[in-house]
């Protein structure tokens, strides 16, 4: 490390032990922007990996007929990585598609599960809490909300990762900086967008999700091909940010795929892969010296990553002008790997040696954070930055501001208020003595709103599974909170679209004109709008997979239609119990309980009354023993939520 690298390391340590240990608020100003401002205190990270390996399984079929058998072999995504990325220095990772770039960023940051050996180390020790709470992870993909604008995304994001120590207005100004430092400025009002419509730009997305890592002021900067499908001059000024963000004493990774030589020349070191197996690591500016050195060189002015990608497939700069006569294919392969095989050979001579010397040479503790002060302020550092109540105060805000758009559409208002309207007018005014005709409308009340709240929660957690993730990765906030705010943030629409569909059929149809039934009958709708949607965050929560949970809801919706009570009333003995599983059969009892009870008559014929009890389609369920209904159904909404809890915490978290 150079010398003005580890006095200025050495400085920070210094400036850190002043202040007892203990990290505090600080706004050091940028040297080339006076107004610029960097979060919190920060602490500088050595990122050291050493012999990284990592293999996965692959099943394959041995046979191509019905019943062939299945076998399962190893494939190795990396293979002996090594290398060391110091404070105010940007590592870049290069290499062709499935290289193993992203999947060593992935381990480097700490989220990736499998079967991986070797060592990585942050300042001489392994991955932890404190480390993942210093760590910044920007994925390829922008994770965001599409509803949502710069500053709500920002604002949200600091009031759940920043601790508690700074008031609510302290971090809405961490996050007025982050807008001002990386331009974002002109777009601080306009939503982020999505498929359905415009928003902001690919550019601008891109300096959001860095802000987000940014409101924390990590100490280590991880990021996935942060100018993906983003024009020059954009990328340009992206990594213009990141550069700036580095010279502030941060460790910065980051994998790119082909950058220009403007971006080439702005990396301090650069780790070549080529098929899982590094062929170089060392200083950005010498890599073509190098590889000169080693018997491939280049007459041409080209740009220096195009060359390295070249030698990281198996070209050789030379060799070109053989491809294009067009060889054979197999003698292209073949040249190829041995192109690969020397290059190989070469990093194992030329570099392994002397990189794993200078590794077991560093002195980690010349770099800031000392291990005694990790350990005395560990036990400082809360598990997470916010309260539970915090935590899902903030997400329930999020989530309404979020899903206002989704939820009040015109679109499912008119749905809902077009069937009470057409079926107010099909059971307009229904006589007392047209028993059928009103016992069929009361089991539409239980079957619509046993399924229609169904299918619109089967997509609640399917679609957020990358945002939970994502958020869940970098510890934002508690599995709990998330789930009691997003289930709760569903309510008002949940129960707003029932209400006004009861006012309107209930009154239209006739049924029985007591304001005290009709305020029973509109609860119990509402309690099958509840019950009705934990089935469908249990089911989308499980599969996590929208097309198979339509499937399964489609399925149990049948099953549950014809076991109602309505359509089937004498069910054989050996599969009645279907339809104690259903909940619109409970709905549909209670319905039936609070319009009538065993003492009234209708007129069955001309001139004579019969019992209600009696009609087959009420003998079938019984007024009887409602609280039993009431407590089963119960069962159905606590037991239902709480498999949903379950199977998020299945999800895996990265």
């Amino acid at each position: 490390m150079p010398e003005n690298q580890q006095q200025s390391a050495s400085s920070n340590m210094s400036d850190q032990q002043q202040t007892n240990n203990t990290t505090v608020v600080a706004y050091p100003v940028h040297p080339n922007n006076p107004r610029s401002v960097l979060r919190l205190a920060l602490f500088p990270i050595t990122l050291k990996f050493e012999e990284v390996v990592y293999k996965v399984k692959l099943e394959q079929k041995e046979s191509c007929c019905w019943g062939g058998k299945w076998s399962s072999r190893e494939k190795t995504i990396l293979n002996g990585i090594t290398g060391m990325v110091c404070p105010g220095e940007i590592l870049a990772m290069l290499g062709p598609s499935g290289s193993g770039k992203t999947t060593l960023l992935t381990a480097l940051g700490g989220r990736l599960n499998g079967k991986l050996s070797g060592k990585i180390t942050y300042n001489g020790q392994p991955f932890s809490g404190v480390i993942k709470r210093r760590t910044g992870f920007v994925a390829q993909d922008d994770v965001l909300y599409p509803h949502l604008t710069v500053t709500e995304t920002l604002v949200f994001t600091a009031l759940l990762r920043l601790p508690n120590t700074l008031t609510r207005d302290e971090k809405a100004q961490h996050a007025e900086h982050v807008i001002v430092e990386l331009g974002l400025t002109r777009c601080r009002n306009s939503m982020i967008g999505g498929p359905l419509f415009r928003g902001i730009s690919g550019g601008e997305k891109k300096r959001v999700s860095i802000g987000q890592e940014m409101l924390i002021n990590p100490s280590l900067l991880l990021l996935d091909e942060p100018t993906s499908g983003l024009d020059s001059t954009t990328a340009q000024r992206i990594l213009t940010t990141v550069k700036r963000l580095a010279s502030g004493g941060r460790t910065v990774v980051t994998t790119i795929h082909q950058p220009s030589s403007r971006l080439y020349h702005m990396f301090d070191k650069v780790v070549l892969l080529s098929e899982g197996c590094p062929i170089y690591h060392g200083p950005a500016s010498a890599a073509l010296d190098y590889f000169s050195s080693i018997g491939f060189s280049t007459s041409v002015t080209v740009n220096p990553a195009d060359v390295l990608l070249d030698l990281a497939n198996g070209i050789a700069p030379d060799s070109k002008h053989v491809t294009e006569q067009g060889d054979l294919q197999a003698n292209m392969e073949q040249e190829q790997k041995s192109v690969r095989e020397a290059l190989i050979s070469a990093y194992d001579k030329n570099i392994a040696t002397r990189l794993k010397a200078e590794l077991c040479s560093l002195d980690v503790n010349n770099y800031g954070y000392a291990r005694d002060a990790s350990a005395r302020n560990a036990a400082k550092l809360e598990q997470w930055g916010t309260s539970w109540c915090q935590q899902f105060k903030v997400l329930l805000r999020r989530g309404l501001k979020e899903r206002r758009y989704e939820s009040f559409n015109r679109l499912r208002i008119f749905q809902v208020i077009s069937v009470a309207t057409l079926g107010g007018l099909l059971w307009w005014h229904t006589p007392a003595s047209h028993l059928q005709d009103r016992i069929a409308l009361i089991f539409f009340f239980s079957v619509f709103w046993g399924f229609f709240p169904l299918y619109n929660a089967v997509f609640t957690f399917p679609q957020e599974r990358l945002m939970l993730i994502k958020e869940r990765s970098s510890g934002m906030y508690r599995l709990s909170s998330y789930f009691l705010a997003r289930t709760v943030g569903d309510l008002p629409m949940e129960l707003a679209l029932p209400t006004a569909f009861t006012i309107i059929i209930y009154w239209m149809g006739g049924l029985k004109p007591d304001f005290t039934t009709f305020i029973l009958s509109w609860l119990i709708v509402l309690y099958n709008v509840l019950v009705s949607q934990s089935l469908g965050l249990a089911f989308g929560a499980i599969l996590m997979d929208v097309k198979q949970a339509t499937t399964l809801a489609s399925v149990t919706t049948l099953v549950f239609l014809i076991a109602g009570g309505y359509y089937v009333q004498q069910i054989p003995p050996f599969i009645v119990w279907l339809k104690y599983l259903s909940y619109s059969y409970y709905c549909y009892k209670m319905l039936l309980g609070v319009q009538y009870s065993e003492n009234d008559y209708y007129e069955c014929s001309e001139g004579v009354f019969c019992r209600v009890a009696e009609f087959p389609a009420v003998k079938a369920v019984g007024l009887n023993h409602l609280w039993v209904d009431v407590s089963i159904m119960a069962m159905m909404l606590v037991g239902y939520r709480l498999i949903a809890y379950m199977a998020l915490h299945r999800v895996r978290v990265r």
